[in-house]
């Protein structure tokens, strides 16, 4: 079988090799037009550029490192649209993702820059309170978090604007008219750890139903499945009120809530209003489909990985960045 080089691709595309060379590596801009001649003849020659070649040519691996959680309690449903976007837009720019877990903690930071594994590190599952960031602020490969921590050590952060997220939810609920509010709290395993984006949630929703004179009662933790909605739904029927709205943070917990209120003659929309913290997709496929604050975990990693590429081209001063969350209003607030 015959064995095409770059050479090969820049002939065949009507470009030097050096304009193939920049378009695998993007290191500089090339024109739309340009590139997709490029792409198109390697497509058409089937040319793979090795990567061991072009590590050691350019001092560059083409590899994105993404520390993601795994195990007992974590949503994994939830983290799919974060792997895939990084993924994708990894993909794009003719870089591969290395996965690696959460359990393996600084270790796994030092391994992936002290073996020069990969150019750049996406973070997740982040503590407000994080012995990683020390160690990801002193290695060389420049790291991005997703989430924000306490103290982010210096680290760009990317997520959703927990805060203005649980403005909307309550603000919604002030609006609608609701004399009394619940909060559906984490699993315990969740609370424990003292993730970054719980706490941050908590201490705005608090802090929002407050300003508008609300009571706030929060029922918490609440683990995932049916046994533990029944519970929270029959604390929720518990709650004396003229009219009680519902905010659950929890996507896995959203469901099995609507189902454990139904089950008790608490119809969502009708008897008792509630707001979900999920995607606009999963939002839409509750029964009923679910009032929602969105998650966006596609525009978070989109955002994640422009600042990654910008970062190994230049430095930039760090800095959180975050996405504005939206509320869709559907059947289950009345």
């Amino acid at each position: 079988m015959a064995t095409f080089t770059s050479k090969d691709v820049a002939r065949l595309a009507g470009v030097s090799q050096s304009t193939v060379s920049y378009v695998m590596s993007g290191k500089r801009p090339i024109s739309e037009d340009t590139r997709r001649r490029v792409l198109d003849a390697i497509d058409r020659l089937t040319y793979e550029p090795n990567a061991g070649a072009r590590a050691l040519a350019s001092q560059r691996t083409n590899v994105v490192g993404l520390v993601v959680p795994f195990g007992a309690g974590v949503d994994t449903t939830g983290l799919l649209p974060f792997i895939e976007t990084i993924a994708g837009a990894a993909r794009a720019r003719d870089h591969d993702v290395l996965l690696v877990t959460t359990n393996e903690g600084s270790a796994g930071i030092r391994r992936l820059a002290g073996r020069s594994l990969c150019d750049a590190i996406i973070l997740m599952d982040l503590q407000r309170d994080d012995d990683r960031l020390a160690v990801a602020a002193d290695v060389r490969t420049p790291v991005i978090l997703i989430g924000v921590p306490d103290d982010p050590h210096g680290l760009h952060c990317v997520d959703l604007d927990f805060a203005e997220a649980a403005r909307l939810a309550v603000g919604e609920l002030a609006a609608t008219g609701h004399d009394r509010l619940a909060l559906i709290g984490h699993p315990a395993d969740i609370v424990e750890r003292d993730l970054n984006y719980v706490r941050r949630f908590y201490d705005a929703t608090r802090a929002a139903a407050a300003s508008h004179g609300l009571p706030l009662d929060v029922i918490a933790p609440v683990e995932w499945g049916r046994e533990a909605a029944s519970g929270a739904a029959a604390a929720l029927a518990a709650i004396e009120a003229r009219k009680l709205g519902v905010v659950i943070p929890a996507s896995n917990t959203v469901q099995p809530v609507l189902h454990a209120l139904n089950a008790r003659g608490l119809v969502p929309g009708r008897d008792i209003s509630v707001i979900g913290l999920l995607t606009d997709a999963a939002a839409a496929e509750t029964e009923p489909p679910v009032t929602n604050v969105s998650l966006e975990p596609r525009d978070v990693s989109r955002r994640a990985m422009e600042t990654l590429f910008r970062l190994l081209e230049a430095p930039e001063p760090p800095q959180v960045d975050l996405i504005t969350p939206k509320l869709t209003r559907r059947q289950t607030v009345t």
